[in-house]
């Protein structure tokens, strides 16, 4: 597991994060999932740009360039929705619904991913 600090804000965006590890798991993702609890979380690399297909719940995601930067912020994205291409992001992590706000994230925050 890793954990995701907001090192710009002073805020923990996750501790109990998992990376996708393979082409097969970045492609299902969190689908048919039960819903994530504070604190969980999915980093998949590479990606620019995600679909809510199959889940059962809203999401918030934040997408990250090269150097962990925050590029895009989607609040509460709901199910069966198209996320856009993200211009420059190589990271999309998957958080709980209200993570953003909570955790103050605003585009150009850089975070600790570890």
């Amino acid at each position: 597991m890793i954990t995701i600090q907001n090192i710009t804000r002073g805020t923990s965006l996750a501790d109990k994060a998992h990376v996708a590890q393979n082409f097969a798991a970045r492609g299902r993702g969190l689908m048919f999932t039960d819903p994530l609890s504070p604190g969980e979380g999915l980093v998949i690399a590479p990606c620019n740009s995600i679909h809510m297909f199959f889940m059962r719940y809203p999401l918030d995601v934040v997408f990250l360039d090269s150097q962990n930067r925050v590029v895009f912020l989607y609040e509460s994205i709901k199910p069966w929705r198209i996320g856009r291409i993200v211009k420059g992001a190589k990271a999309a992590v998957e958080l709980p619904e209200h993570t953003i706000s909570s955790s103050g994230t605003q585009v150009g925050d850089i975070l600790s991913v570890e």
